[in-house]
């Protein structure tokens, strides 16, 4: 495995970005540490820096004093299509180590993987520094509130559907890359995935619908179905499946905040992975 400093900077940045609004920006001392360690241990080229520099001209042209309506459309055009990339790992200069070498978790289960990526954490970073959405809820015991309540939703949802489909199994376990596993998906994997569909997303079209009754609602479902699409290659069942989880996040984050989705987020994932087969069973 490649040199792992660069992401103990990585994880710290991301650690930063629960901090209080005007001190989040500090998180970018990390970050910066992190791709130029990254840089050094050869897991970026130097065209991998184009892509922050991007949304750097991004994160300006959408602050509410840009000159013109012209100039924010064209600066959220541009972070979504630089987000697309980095989700779907698309833009050169990126050699993202595998840390979890293919193998079955538990017999009955598809082969699973990871990688420590460079380049999705990104997005998290842009949406929550450039747009600030709402991270919590009046006080932090609503947000954990809504957080348990979502979580436990969706895991009773989602995984007993899941387990009635007979795309997973019941099979606790919990592997030696689990603490890897774990952190990973804490502070990068939920983290990006919720700060683009819940604080990206949602949070641009509730603002967009607020002068009607459903827009809310409407917010939610909007941003569910683009989640679960982004799970097309697990086939149809994860499409059904993380779209009501989309759900479950989407409610969560809007009594609770960012932080309750990301939340519920990892509660589910977490439960998925120690307790079912994961990713997925062989045969369903």
């Amino acid at each position: 495995m490649p040199a792992f400093t660069p992401w103990s900077a990585l994880f710290l940045a991301a650690a930063m970005l629960w901090l209080p609004a005007s001190a989040r920006h500090w998180s970018l001392a990390p970050l910066g540490v992190a791709y130029a360690w990254a840089w050094a241990d050869g897991v970026i080229d130097p065209v991998a820096l184009a892509w922050p520099a991007l949304l750097i001209v991004a994160a300006v042209c959408v602050r509410r004093d840009a000159s013109s309506t012209y100039t924010r459309t064209a600066g959220h055009a541009l972070f979504l299509a630089l987000a697309a990339g980095l989700f779907l790992h698309l833009l050169p200069g990126f050699h993202n180590p595998l840390v979890i070498a293919p193998a079955r978790l538990t017999p009955d289960a598809v082969p699973f993987q990871m990688y420590l990526n460079l380049d999705k954490p990104l997005v998290a970073f842009w949406v929550i520094l450039a747009l600030a959405p709402p991270v919590t809820a009046a006080n932090v015991r609503s947000t954990l509130i809504t957080a348990v309540l979502a979580c436990a939703a969706a895991v009773l949802i989602c995984l007993g559907y899941a387990l009635a489909m007979g795309v997973v199994g019941w099979t606790p376990k919990w592997p030696d890359s689990g603490w890897i596993w774990l952190i990973n998906n804490a502070l990068l994997v939920t983290l990006a995935e919720e700060a683009l569909f819940r604080g990206y997303v949602q949070q641009q079209l509730a603002q967009q619908w607020r002068h009607h009754r459903w827009g809310a609602a409407a917010a939610i479902a909007v941003a569910a179905v683009l989640f679960g699409l982004a799970h097309y290659a697990g086939g149809w069942q994860w499409i059904v499946l993380a779209g009501m989880a989309g759900a479950a996040y989407g409610v969560a984050y809007r009594y609770g905040g960012l932080a309750a989705a990301v939340l519920a987020h990892l509660g589910l994932n977490a439960a998925h992975f120690g307790l079912f087969s994961y990713p997925m069973r062989a045969v369903f």
